[in-house]
């Protein structure tokens, strides 16, 4: 990644629909992703938070220019990584964090707080030291009022970017916000999910019918251009499937696989090294194993050529 292209001091809050903001943070690369919320006549949702203090106070004060003293009734996390949810922390105490079984016990595990491992350059700059996770817990779906409006949260049924995304549904704004099921022309990230998972869910995400769309990194999409959107994403999840196939039958690790592999019209969206973690989860599935997370952001280092980009 190219942190001169990336803007999250840019960032802003737009509306999407009748009451319903997206929270777009360019250019949707790592530790750089978009949020939002939903107004009610008494109250609002957010879904989901930011990487550091900084980013997600910002997005607080967005959130209160917006909605003036409407309080933040529900917090829904569209899934576990600290991009969504390191911000949860400077929530308010009344706020009631939603999130997947999953979700939560991933933030509770996480460790990247208080020891960051040597991946990224710079280390994003946190200002946050305790993790706040869901306490409300979503396994299939449950639905949020406010005030006479319902926020519908929908879990896939199935692994995909992680094994506990979870959708924000407005049904009577046509809006869905998709966490980390879309990356909107950047590349996608599925070592802690499932790749064939990943590319079913996208079927699952074209039934919303939706009118606009909020991914989880990359800009906001009408629903005319989502069809487009989907399709992209699937022929990349094909193309890490097919490249590990014929990288198995040929003996090669998954940084060879990458290292030989040509991404072709993908080769332009950030982040291209998350092929090799993709990959790596790609011949995890097939193993019936874990991915070795050490192994696997070693070989992404490598290929990089040296530590992954970041934006403090």
């Amino acid at each position: 990644m190219n942190t001169e292209n990336a803007h999250p001091d840019r960032a802003a809050l737009s509306e999407v629909g009748p009451g319903v903001h997206a929270w777009f943070q360019p250019d949707g690369s790592w530790w750089i992703n978009n949020a939002g919320v939903v107004f009610g006549d008494d109250g609002a949702v957010l879904v989901d938070t930011c990487a550091t203090a900084e980013r997600t106070r910002r997005f607080l004060d967005a959130v209160r220019a917006a909605g003036g003293d409407a309080p933040i009734r529900f917090a829904v996390n569209t899934h576990l990584h600290g991009d969504h949810t390191h911000g949860n922390a400077l929530l308010p105490t009344s706020t009631v964090l939603i999130g997947h079984p999953a979700t939560r016990d991933g933030i509770l595990a996480d460790t990247v707080l208080a020891d960051p491992p040597p991946v990224w350059e710079p280390t994003p700059v946190w200002g946050i030291t305790e993790h706040r996770a869901p306490t409300v817990l979503v396994r299939d779906s449950l639905t949020l009022d406010i005030g006479g409006r319902l926020v519908e949260l929908h879990h896939p049924g199935h692994a995909a970017h992680t094994e506990g995304d979870v959708v924000a549904w407005v049904p009577d704004a046509g809006v869905l916000f998709t966490g980390d099921l879309i990356f909107h022309g950047v590349t996608p990230l599925v070592f802690m999910g499932s790749v064939e998972g990943a590319l079913k869910s996208l079927d699952w995400l074209a039934g919303f019918r939706a009118s606009s769309v909020v991914p989880g990194h990359g800009p906001v999409l009408p629903g005319l251009s989502f069809p487009r959107v989907l399709e992209d994403q699937a022929r990349y999840y094909r193309f890490v499937l097919d490249t590990a196939r014929q990288a198995r039958t040929d003996g090669l690790s998954p940084l060879e696989a990458a290292q030989r592999c040509d991404l072709g019209e993908f080769a332009n969206w950030p982040d291209r090294e998350r092929i090799v973690l993709n990959l790596h989860r790609a011949y995890a599935d097939v193993d019936e194993t874990e991915v070795d997370l050490v192994a696997a952001f070693a070989d992404a280092v490598t290929y990089n050529g040296g530590p992954l980009r970041a934006a403090v």
